[in-house]
């Protein structure tokens, strides 16, 4: 039992260390959040999916790895290459989706127009993307982008879970594996979602007015770079 308790305040203390020093946990969905004008619900929504597929892949690799036997390091570098994967889908999403804001803020720009109405010229100021935006919602073409954020959250792995937490959970019995992987999971998506929503609710009351043409474009922006330390930096 001691050792079960000192795991289970391991697995608490390493999902909210291991979320806060990795940005990829938070940082997207503050991003795209703020540029997508997702509500509250909305955003805590996609993040505990995306929460729940993070920690469920490294909990069914571990599983596996336990039934089969398999040495923590062949687990290691299964963990390793998905790493890989999900740091390079995310530098892939984050380029593609600035590009894209990019070429939405720029055919946004406000231009000057002339007119001439009974002989009388008259001129005002024209925003392509002020008269398109928003206005003709498809419902064929369903918002993708937090599908996206699963798909590289599910190749996302959670390093310490399966050496630190479930192999030695595994000496005692299935049970304290499944225990000791939900207290983890749990620790990790509250964390997600405290930062997630407190940032949410932070920029809401900043003055972002004249930043909102390029939201998109930074959104990517910071994606990528988040990507980038993943892949560069090991963050």
């Amino acid at each position: 039992m001691k050792e079960l308790a000192l795991l289970l305040g391991t697995a608490v203390t390493i999902g909210f260390v291991h979320t806060v020093l990795g940005p990829d946990h938070y940082l997207p969905f503050i991003v795209m959040a703020k540029s997508g004008r997702w509500s509250a619900a909305k955003t805590a929504v996609v993040t505990a999916l995306c929460g729940v597929g993070h920690i469920a892949s490294s909990v069914a690799l571990g599983l596996i790895g336990i039934a089969l036997g398999l040495a923590v390091k062949r687990l290691e570098g299964f963990e390793s290459v998905r790493g890989e994967i999900a740091a390079w889908l995310l530098i892939a999403f984050g380029f593609t989706y600035f590009v894209w804001g990019l070429h939405r803020a720029v055919r946004g720009r406000p231009h000057h127009h002339m007119h001439i109405h009974s002989g009388e010229p008259h001129s005002h100021d024209h925003s392509h993307e002020g008269e398109h935006a928003h206005v003709h919602p498809n419902p064929a073409r369903p918002n993708m982008t937090p599908w996206i954020l699963f798909t590289i959250f599910v190749f996302g792995p959670c390093e310490p879970l399966i050496p630190i937490l479930m192999y030695p959970a595994a000496r005692s019995s299935l049970a304290s594996v499944a225990l000791v992987a939900g207290v983890f999971g749990a620790a990790t998506i509250l964390t997600m979602l405290g930062i997630v929503l407190a940032s949410y609710y932070g920029l809401a009351k900043l003055p972002t007015t004249r930043l909102e043409r390029y939201s998109h474009a930074l959104a990517g922006l910071a994606i990528f770079l988040c990507g980038g330390a993943i892949k560069w930096l090991g963050l």
